[in-house]
């Protein structure tokens, strides 16, 4: 299964450079980050989710790469190109060895499961 983006043809030749852009700065923060650390969370202040997938992480004694943007009052806006690239609507966003495993909720749900373990492992 793939996710659907606007293909490059369907956008006009002259705001192609303006979105490739936008916020590249962020993004290759969140890449460079995920090529250099085997877990990496994504969040933002005044969110408990984020929180929350640190405190499993640290209750297992996984070492991790924190990065936060903004809050609910700001920085929407840069998160919001994360969102676009990783195609994830919400905070945090948990990379498990360069994958997107989604959030808190879903990164528990590997940990109860074993599979985080297994990831980790390989």
């Amino acid at each position: 299964m793939s996710r659907s983006i606007l293909d490059e043809d369907h956008i006009h030749p002259a705001i192609r450079r303006s979105i490739a852009d936008k916020h590249a700065d962020i993004v290759g923060e969140v890449q460079a980050a995920v090529a250099g650390n085997k877990v990496v969370v994504v969040g933002m202040a005044q969110n408990p989710f984020p929180r929350k997938a640190c405190k499993a992480l640290d209750a297992l004694g996984t070492p991790y790469k924190y990065l936060e943007y903004g809050s609910y009052l700001g920085q929407w806006r840069r998160r919001n190109a994360l969102k676009m690239w990783t195609g994830w609507p919400t905070f945090p966003m948990v990379f498990v060895r360069g994958v997107l495993v989604g959030g808190a909720s879903e990164l528990q749900r590997l940990i109860d499961s074993g599979e985080f373990s297994r990831m980790m492992a390989d």
